[in-house]
């Protein structure tokens, strides 16, 4: 065999190993989003099993702040009624926004911060926000690893080949970023 022969098949060996390669950090990386997603998902559905428990012990405390508990369970059927991340993601803001202005509520009525059963929900609810804060910031990690494998040369090549999209990041709606003004 010549030569030149054992070269262009060395080059092609070379090229196909890198292919493989590419193709399966790539699939790593996309499973390792979707994963990440889901652990998000995990957390905002413990939220959610929270709120209807919260929203009842309060209702017995604040009968005539229905407006805030109404709006509390309106935003968490928006979730639940989401079916993209995006959705997700905007539905998210507005329940973490009426979840704060029920926690503001409370601070007008001292019996129900005293309250055991609230106390214990408002505090599991709060671990929970905290657990889910880390989640997006893990998902936003690994979002960047993969949007950046996608990007760069030469895995953009790859990507493009096999159709690799790029992942949104799990961001602040505009609405979440201004101050929450509660207003009894």
């Amino acid at each position: 065999m010549p030569i030149g022969l054992w070269v262009v098949l060395g080059i092609l060996v070379i090229v196909i190993l890198f292919v493989i390669t590419s193709y399966n950090s790539l699939v790593v990386l996309r499973n390792r989003v979707r994963d990440q997603w889901a652990q998000i998902d995990v957390q905002l559905k413990r939220r959610f099993d929270l709120i209807p428990n919260l929203v009842e012990t309060v209702k017995g405390y604040a009968k005539h702040e229905s407006e805030t508990l109404e709006n509390v369970i309106k935003a968490r059927n928006t979730f639940l009624s989401a079916t993209t991340p995006d959705a997700e993601m905007e539905a998210d803001g507005e329940l973490t926004k009426a979840i704060t202005k029920l926690f503001a509520l409370t601070e007008s009525y001292p019996e129900l911060k005293a309250n055991t059963n609230f106390m214990e929900l408002q505090t599991e609810l709060r671990q929970t926000e905290e657990k889910i804060a880390s989640s997006r910031q893990f998902y936003n990690d690994t979002v960047l690893t993969y949007n950046n494998k996608i990007e760069v040369i030469p895995t953009n090549i790859i990507a493009s080949l096999f159709n690799f999209k790029r992942e949104a990041f799990f961001q602040a709606q505009e609405k979440e970023r201004e101050n929450v003004q509660v207003k009894f």
